[in-house]
């Protein structure tokens, strides 16, 4: 069971948005006290509107609401498309008796179509009569951020520090046009920790770096991408200290990082999840190229779907990945079978290799370089022929 952080709310409706209609497609999360807020965003110059409205709010305090809906991303929308992300903010803190400035909005879906504001609305007015703080409220509010989600994507954990128990707990979507860089992907962390926004602010950048940052399914970066932070001190006391934080940070990197998993695990089309351990590098930023670069690649993707252990796909999109390094001093690994050692290939028993593969859902590439001591761990899927058909009729 996942704890809701105190003084939290949670509810989420179908308001016809989406087609379906046994599916939710706006959520309200309610803080009943002000909350200290931070945020990271998509770095693509074509950011929707929620992120525009989002981060110039970002990292503050005083938040009361935030508000989500899935199916349509008001993104490529121009002047509407902010004029209706404050609209959404303003129906939204008008259930708490806020003002527009104290709400955080985030959008999901289609890109270039408008929203339906008065869904929007029907839709936060319904939530507002069903906020619970239950196991079934975080479940329900998970599942209305979802697009092609196979499911609802959540963690929590508990952390004592100092004498003060606080819970973190987080909820995500994506399974598709997942590139971050801090794609479409979304976060909302909570917590009832005492903590000033510069303090969220620094946390959340930190932990996102290494967890929502290091995981792809296609590499393309989304216009929505977003991870919001909350801290409402509901749990009391005063702020954590600098010498407390770090404890939170451990808590708060396990939630992210368990969320940022899921995303490739529920990759559309997907039937493997590639972990890819990069170590020996002169840097992490060197790592997570190096990372990012095999995970992307539709031939190292295929083949994993293929069961197929090619090995030079691999080692030669680590060589393009832009990193200087010895060619001659690089080790491959796929599922603990060394296939490629010190620059060349060793003998291997491929029927087994192969069947490693098939036989399991993750598949574990490891790479192994001679130029120092970084090391980044990366997450991804394979890239199949559902993947390309969902895909081909994703708006059609």
């Amino acid at each position: 069971m996942i704890f809701i952080p105190k003084g939290y709310r949670l509810a989420a409706v179908h308001a016809g948005i989406k087609r379906n209609a046994t599916r939710q497609d706006v959520s309200l999360i309610i803080s009943d006290r002000p909350a200290a807020a931070a945020g990271v965003y998509t770095q693509n110059l074509v950011f929707a509107a929620p992120v525009a409205y989002d981060r110039a709010r970002t990292p503050g305090e005083g938040f009361r609401t935030v508000v989500i809906n899935s199916g349509n991303a008001n993104a490529c929308t121009g002047d509407r498309g902010l004029r209706d992300a404050e609209a959404m903010a303003k129906l939204a803190a008008a259930v708490v008796g806020a003002k527009a400035d104290q709400a955080l909005v985030l959008s999901t879906g289609i890109i270039g179509e408008f929203l339906p504001l008065e869904k929007i609305a029907s839709g936060i007015g319904m939530c507002a009569e069903q906020l619970g703080d239950t196991e079934d409220s975080l479940i329900a509010a998970a599942r209305g951020m979802m697009t092609t989600d196979t499911t609802h994507k959540i963690a929590g954990r508990q952390v004592q520090i100092g004498g003060r128990t606080f819970q973190i707990t987080g909820m995500a979507k994506g399974a598709a046009m997942i590139g971050p860089n801090m794609a479409t992907m979304l976060g909302l962390i909570l917590t009832d920790a005492p903590i000033a926004p510069s303090d969220l602010q620094r946390l959340l950048s930190a932990v996102v770096d290494d967890t929502f940052n290091c995981i792809s399914v296609e590499g393309h970066m989304s216009t929505n991408d977003t991870v919001l932070l909350l801290a409402n001190g509901a749990a009391g006391g005063a702020n954590l200290t600098a010498g407390e934080l770090p404890l939170f940070h451990v808590a708060l990197h396990e939630v992210a990082a368990e969320l940022a998993k899921s995303i490739p695990a529920d990759g559309e089309g997907a039937t493997h999840l590639i972990r890819i351990d990069v170590q020996g590098c002169e840097s992490s930023a060197d790592a997570r190229q190096i990372a990012k670069t095999v995970a992307d690649s539709a031939l190292v993707k295929t083949a994993i779907a293929g069961a197929d252990p090619n090995w030079g796909r691999i080692v030669s999109a680590a060589g393009y990945a832009g990193v200087p390094f010895d060619p001659a001093k690089v080790d491959l690994d796929i599922n603990s079978f060394t296939l490629y050692r010190a620059g060349a290939p060793v003998a291997f028993d491929a029927a087994r290799v192969s069947a490693s593969i098939k036989e399991n859902r993750e598949t574990h590439i490891l790479l192994t370089f001679d130029e120092g001591d970084s090391a980044v761990r990366f997450w991804t899927t394979d890239l199949t022929v559902e993947y390309v058909r969902l895909n081909a009729d994703y708006h059609t």
